[in-house]
């Protein structure tokens, strides 16, 4: 067996999957965000690492044995700033990558041209929750916190160096802290930009292949695990997007719409990230609007989700007329441009429009707004869909119909659990059939033409953007 661990922002999950890739048992705990002040959202650390070590023994109390499991991959949510201690301990708090105390740090970098600047030498779109604009709050505001810590990781990096002792991050994650895409190594030259050279100490090095060791204690002592990489190309990697030019939707609380590419682009509006792997990039568009967006409007319209797929076939492509732009996030928009201002519209309103013409609306204006992200990601190839968003059948028809191009759905739930334990499989040289791990389980075929409708919402949003 491999085992697979899932480290996300809402909770940890173990999977344990069998040679042909079918899953054996799966585990899962439930965790919590504070919001200590206005802006802030941390992590408790301590609570994470026991989140991992109580899954996994829960796996042992299925009947999985320490002694069947040939490898075990970790990944986890990405960004956000970890700071430790020099035994991996918290020596500060787990700032998420939904915080936002460094948004006027942003703000100030995009008046004076240092967003830019670091888009184009890197790929990747500072925004509040990322490491360096976190780190850079943090030395102007609260020095001596940085002083007493030894690294800045990212979560799964805390969890390796506690669960093996290795204190290292592999290339997904090291992309957006200081990282040159073209030699996929760290430049000093980015710290100073961002005014942290003399923080360079507390980046772990970053490892060309994926950070290996054995588990050094619990339930699953002595089994090799690889960290990493982080949840984004995980995801890809277990829902077999590995060509250049395919592309992954994930539907969850967020979309995350990402293209493999063997090309390195850095022209373009800034915006989203690109994530270094060891044989290519992943252009990573992940929007702040998803299934959040969707919740809110069918509560305000009054819908339970079970009655989804029936409003979707009462009201006709187009959605009579009716729009909706998504930008609902707090934060604005960062994918596939970032306008920390933007916020949502619905228009097209009348007597004689139902509530299904404005479910309709929502569920495309969400698809519009994952096409906009696959253009900017420069998608030309399949796509791939996983997420929690999927278990509408009628949604997903709007995808299809709206990318212009067949869904294939990702085989399973756990495709980021899938993702580690596959690369993990790679990194210690086991021998698995991927193409039968990663088989999609279903086709969504476009049945209508959502090219006009497209049109008009890119200029809404272009008319959104001029008015702010």
């Amino acid at each position: 067996m491999i085992v697979g661990v899932d480290a996300g922002t809402s909770g940890v999950k173990a999977v344990a999957f069998a040679p042909d890739g079918e899953v054996v048992a799966v585990e899962s705990r439930s965790l919590a965000l504070s919001h200590p002040g206005p802006g802030q959202v941390e992590q408790d650390a301590e609570t994470v690492v026991a989140a991992v070590e109580d899954v996994l023994g829960r796996l042992v109390a299925r009947g999985v044995r320490a002694d069947e499991v040939r490898a075990a991959g970790l990944t986890g949510q990405g960004d956000g700033l970890w700071l430790l201690d020099g035994e991996g301990r918290p020596a500060g708090p787990a700032l998420s990558w939904l915080d936002g105390r460094a948004t006027p740090l942003v703000d100030g970098w995009m008046r004076d041209g240092t967003f830019e600047e670091l888009f184009r030498r890197t790929g990747n779109a500072a925004f509040p929750g990322s490491g360096a604009p976190l780190l850079a709050h943090l030395d102007r505001t609260s020095p001596e916190t940085l002083d007493r810590a030894t690294t800045a990781a990212r979560c799964k990096d805390m969890i390796m160096q506690r669960f093996t002792g290795v204190r290292a991050t592999d290339l997904s994650d090291a992309s957006n802290l200081f990282t040159d895409p073209r030699t996929k190594v760290r430049d000093v030259e980015l710290l100073r930009l961002c005014g942290l050279e003399h923080r360079q100490g507390l980046l772990p090095p970053v490892s060309a292949e994926l950070p290996a060791g054995e588990i050094l204690g619990g339930a699953f002592r002595g089994v090799p695990l690889s960290a990493g990489p982080y949840d984004l190309p995980a995801c890809a990697a277990g829902a077999g997007v590995t060509r250049p030019g395919d592309g992954l939707l994930i539907i969850g609380t967020t979309l995350a719409c990402e293209v493999i590419t063997d090309r390195l682009d850095l022209g373009g509006e800034p915006a989203g990230q690109t994530l270094c792997l060891p044989d290519g990039w992943l252009r990573a568009m992940p929007a702040m609007t998803g299934t959040a967006a969707l919740d809110w409007l069918l509560g305000m319209v009054g819908v339970r989700h079970d009655e989804l797929g029936a409003l979707l076939g009462q009201s006709p492509p187009g959605a009579r007329g009716v729009r909706f732009l998504p930008y609902l996030s707090p934060s604005g928009e960062r994918a596939p441009f970032v306008e920390p201002n933007a916020r949502g519209r619905l228009d097209g309103l009348e007597l004689a429009v139902t509530r299904a013409d404005v479910v309709r609306a929502g569920c495309e204006g969400l698809a519009f707004a994952a096409r906009h992200c696959f253009e900017a990601a420069g998608l030309t190839g399949e796509v791939a869909v996983c997420g929690g968003g999927t278990g509408s059948e009628a949604w997903l028809q709007i995808f299809a119909d709206v990318l212009g191009r067949p869904l294939r759905l990702a085989r399973g739930p756990e495709v980021g659990a899938m993702g580690a334990a596959l690369t993990a499989a790679r990194r210690f040289g086991l021998t698995v059939d991927e193409a039968t791990w990663t088989a999609g389980t279903r086709w969504y075929e476009p049945r209508h033409d959502m090219e006009e409708p497209y049109r008009r919402y890119l200029d809404d949003v272009r008319g959104l953007r001029n008015s702010l």
